[in-house]
């Protein structure tokens, strides 16, 4: 008979669509195809074809998913599978785990009903799941208005100052569904499943994941912090747009001083307003450092397209030490050389990782969109950045400090302790050692965990 530890498995991924949680998946995905586990990776059919040409393992097996389309967008623009479609797929697939998205909040009932196991995977890190707490208070009536986000949660029981600000959550709440609120799923999400895992390690938030045994009540195992390498196509997606647009950046680089650029970025889900992105930007002119801004080529409000967030004339006034690049980058391959020093980022939880692998100091900037705010907090109190100052109604700030705070964090003597914090935090982030053995630990649970019986 085969021995649990031998056994190997069928595994279906299934992800949201965002660019940071596919990622994520397909880090794992790789990882459980050397363990030699055969992998279903579903998603749509415009996210598959980002990895048709790359050289990944035989035993990941894409499978595409057409989706509906939905009143108000696009042909092209893919939103959201249907149930029946992912309840045929793990009825009639053989698959014995499912590690799920909280966008699919349904899919762990499901799961047990067909007789296969769930874990959710939360590409977020635990310190942002312990702040919303167990199921039963996302369920509950006691969080009804934004301000209600705005304190540490009386469960938290280590010293904390994470916490939304009031114009954070009035953002968030106003983008939430009726229907099925972002806390209707997380609450589900995580109590259907047979347990949780996430984007961190014990190292790193020690306090947060014992607190999520706790107010779980089932098992907690941290995937580790998925350290990227900086090599081309390090995440098996092909792209011939790699050699040349590094090459034009790297010359660019290596005109400057070793630690004295600042590297910025906001992701692709942050949408801030012309007016503040221009005060950012006069901040960013004052400061007086050379840097590298990457704007993407997208709408980021309404009629507001990415180039027109730069105020006119800032580019001539900053060329003999700024770069403004239009469109995507080599993130990786521009934070991993040596004259880049620091980080001005928007704090998702991908773009932090990829900065403290490479022990890059941070410069907050928190978009009021998920766990951003959350990362912000998290990054101030761990003291590897700051953030900047902004107003907790509003969210408004002054060019004035932008750059006092961009100057203190990246060559002041004031700054010296954040940065040395930051330079540090590579012994965690950067550890491939570490990292493996969280993905051998999560491999065993699944390996050992018994068989639910079919409902």
């Amino acid at each position: 008979m085969e021995s649990k530890d031998q056994k190997k498995l069928h595994i279906a991924m299934f992800p949201w669509l965002a660019y940071g949680h596919l990622m994520s998946f397909l880090e794992v995905s790789k990882f459980l195809a050397q363990k030699g586990h055969q992998i279903s990776f579903i998603s749509t059919p415009k996210n598959i074809n980002r990895f048709r040409s790359s050289s990944l393992s035989p035993l990941i097996d894409f499978i595409e998913l057409p989706l509906p389309a939905v009143d108000g967008l696009p042909e092209s623009a893919e939103f959201r599978a249907t149930n029946q479609q992912i309840t045929h797929f793990i009825q009639h697939s053989g698959v014995n785990w499912v590690v799920h998205d909280v966008i699919c909040y349904w899919l762990p009932r499901v799961a047990t009903q067909l007789g296969v196991n769930s874990v959710f995977f939360s590409v977020t890190n635990a310190t942002t799941l312990a702040f919303f707490g167990p199921p039963s208070e996302l369920l509950s009536d006691k969080l009804r208005r934004p301000e209600d986000f705005t304190v540490v949660p009386e469960w938290v029981d280590y010293p904390s100052n994470v916490a939304f600000k009031l114009h954070e959550m009035v953002s968030h709440w106003d983008c939430m569904e009726d229907e099925v609120s972002d806390f209707q799923r997380a609450a589900r999400a995580i109590q259907d499943c047979n347990f949780v895992t996430m984007r961190s390690c014990t190292e790193f938030e020690s306090d947060a994941v014992s607190l999520l045994k706790k107010i779980y009540g089932k098992p907690i195992v941290p995937l580790g912090l998925l350290p990227p390498d900086s090599a081309p196509h390090q995440h098996g997606v092909a792209d011939d747009r790699w050699d040349e647009k590094w090459e034009v950046l790297r010359e660019w680089l290596e005109n400057k001083k070793p630690n004295s650029v600042v590297y910025i970025a906001f992701g692709t889900e942050v949408t801030p307003s012309q007016e503040l992105m221009h005060e950012l930007a006069h901040g960013i002119e004052k400061s007086g450092l050379p840097f590298i801004w990457v704007v993407n080529n997208r709408p980021l409000v309404e009629g507001v397209l990415g180039a027109d967030i730069i105020p006119p004339g800032f580019q001539t006034r900053v060329e003999d030490r700024g770069l403004v690049w239009r469109g995507w980058a080599p993130q990786l391959k521009i934070l991993d050389h040596a004259s880049v020093g620091g980080f001005l980022t928007h704090c998702g939880w991908s773009s932090v990782v990829e900065a403290l692998r490479f022990g890059l100091v941070l410069i907050l900037f928190s978009g009021a969109y998920s766990d951003q705010p959350l990362n912000a907090r998290l990054m101030h109190d761990k003291r590897v950045g700051l953030e900047i100052p902004r107003d907790e109604r509003d969210g408004s700030f002054t060019s004035d400090s932008v750059a006092e705070l961009i100057r203190r964090v990246m060559v002041e003597k004031e700054g010296e302790s954040i940065r040395s914090n930051a330079w540090a935090m590579k012994e965690i982030f950067g550890n491939v050692e570490l990292n493996k053995q969280c993905f051998d630990e999560f491999s065993r649970v699944l390996e050992t965990w018994p068989i639910p019986p079919s409902q």
